[in-house]
């Protein structure tokens, strides 16, 4: 049985229960996710051939220190960079090193800065350099995955109308969707209740109801669904070796749809791809 529960009175940990925050919820991670968009952006003239994943997350981290912000995934349970940095196959959690990046790859930057409390979490791809036109597609199926499962936020719609939104469109464009990872509530926690699933039917999963908050993160692979964790208890790869591509957004539901709280102030979320 789902509970819902007043934010503000809420414990500061993750219950199961799903926290339905007002306006000043709301007001506190638009403040956080815009740092987080902001730092996004200022990364799309950084990332090139012959710069290593490492020059990406100590940016991350020194941008978020000169506005008083803290990345959320700085000693999160023993991960020890500022940020993700996922390179081609590599699904999700890509731990940044001194590995350099090459022309013609796609890489996803996984950022969530902490903000007087209030966790700002986004990633967007970024093409280096010159890439094909697989490459290309697969960004624009995956972004738009995620544009259709946002537009299908609403108060009285389930989890399930997200997932499915996503699903339907990435496997008839001949894409497939990762099922071993999901959106998730966020707000003054990193992690919080509902689960949100890129896949499902309209009819499953939870009822959304305004103040809800949470991400929506699909990853889509020009291959099969399936991923493996590496020996490093942290980076996912696809098992068959193909491309995949994440976009993530936090949104909130309002009372008649949602508001994403990570848009580009720079427009600059999916840059040079062919969108609609």
């Amino acid at each position: 049985m789902v509970s819902y529960l007043d934010a503000q009175s809420a414990p500061l940990k993750n219950t199961g229960q799903i926290r339905l925050h007002g306006p000043e919820g709301f007001e506190a991670m638009r403040k956080a996710c815009q740092l987080t968009a902001r730092c996004l952006d200022e990364l799309a003239s950084i990332v090139a051939p012959g710069v290593a994943t490492n020059t990406i997350d100590r940016f991350v981290f020194e941008f978020g220190a000169d506005q008083g912000a803290l990345p959320a995934t700085l000693n999160y349970r023993g991960y020890t960079k500022s940020s993700c940095t996922s390179i081609n196959h590599v699904v999700c959690h890509g731990i940044p090193d001194d590995k350099l990046l090459r022309e013609g790859d796609i890489v996803n930057i996984d950022v969530t800065y902490i903000v007087d409390g209030w966790h700002g979490d986004s990633s967007r791809m970024y093409p280096v350099g010159e890439i094909k036109r697989a490459a290309e597609r697969l960004m624009e199926v995956t972004h738009e995955s995620l544009m259709r499962g946002i537009a299908a936020v609403r108060p009285g719609a389930r989890t399930g109308a997200i997932g499915a939104a996503i699903q339907t469109y990435a496997e008839a464009e001949r894409c497939s969707v990762v099922r071993d990872f999901c959106g998730h509530g966020v707000g003054q926690l990193f992690h919080d209740a509902p689960n949100i699933l890129h896949y499902g039917t309209p009819n499953e999963g939870v009822e959304l109801r305004e103040g809800m908050i949470f991400t929506i993160e699909p990853m889509i692979n020009l291959g099969r669904p399936h991923v493996k964790v590496l020996a490093d208890g942290w980076t996912a790869v696809t098992r068959d070796r193909s491309l995949t591509a994440q976009y993530e957004h936090t949104v909130g539901v309002t009372k008649d749809g949602c508001e994403v709280f990570t848009v580009s102030p720079a427009g600059l979320f999916a840059p040079g791809l062919k969108l609609g």
